[in-house]
């Protein structure tokens, strides 16, 4: 198996939350060193745990800007 590692360059905000701590973020993640991307993912509280997510380069978050702008 081969190690990844993340960092969190920017944390832009919350979506949603649960009961259980974990939230729904939107956050700029940089992994392994790569140039950050837009993140939408469920973290653990303190972050050492993530679920499944997505990440967006800067084509996609510009679309999704023009779809969201329509509505």
């Amino acid at each position: 198996m081969n190690d990844f590692h993340f960092e969190v360059v920017e944390e832009l905000g919350v979506l949603s939350s649960s009961q259980s701590g974990w939230s729904r973020e939107l956050n700029r993640v940089s992994w392994n060193g790569a140039p950050a991307k837009l993140d939408i993912r469920d973290w653990s509280p303190d972050h050492s745990k993530m679920g499944k997510g997505i990440s967006l380069n800067e084509a996609e978050v510009a679309k999704l800007k023009e779809l969201l702008a329509k509505i």
